[in-house]
């Protein structure tokens, strides 16, 4: 059994940068986080299934991370990332 890795490509990094302020280096982190929600993205799944994952960053910034998974290759594949908005924090995380 493969273990399971996490991949992107590098100028699709640099635009969601530049766009986003949140690199995917950063953005790999959320996956490491124990308290990280992921929810299936219906409205992104034509060709692949996409998944939103929101969740803490290493520089502690909630951030949702667009990304699929391969099976085959055990990779998740980073398509995007962005700050989390005030809703989607307390939509996950109000007591």
């Amino acid at each position: 059994m493969s273990e399971t890795r996490i991949k992107w490509d590098a100028t699709k990094d640099r635009a969601n940068h530049r766009k986003h302020g949140v690199s995917f280096d950063e953005a790999q982190s959320v996956f490491f986080d124990e308290n990280a929600v992921r929810y299936f993205d219906p409205d992104h799944s034509e060709d692949e299934d996409r998944f939103l994952m929101l969740g803490m960053s290493w520089k502690l910034r909630v951030l949702v991370v667009c990304n699929c998974f391969r099976e085959s290759d055990s990779v998740i594949r980073i398509i995007s990332a962005r700050k989390a908005n005030k809703k989607e924090c307390e939509d996950n995380w109000s007591a």
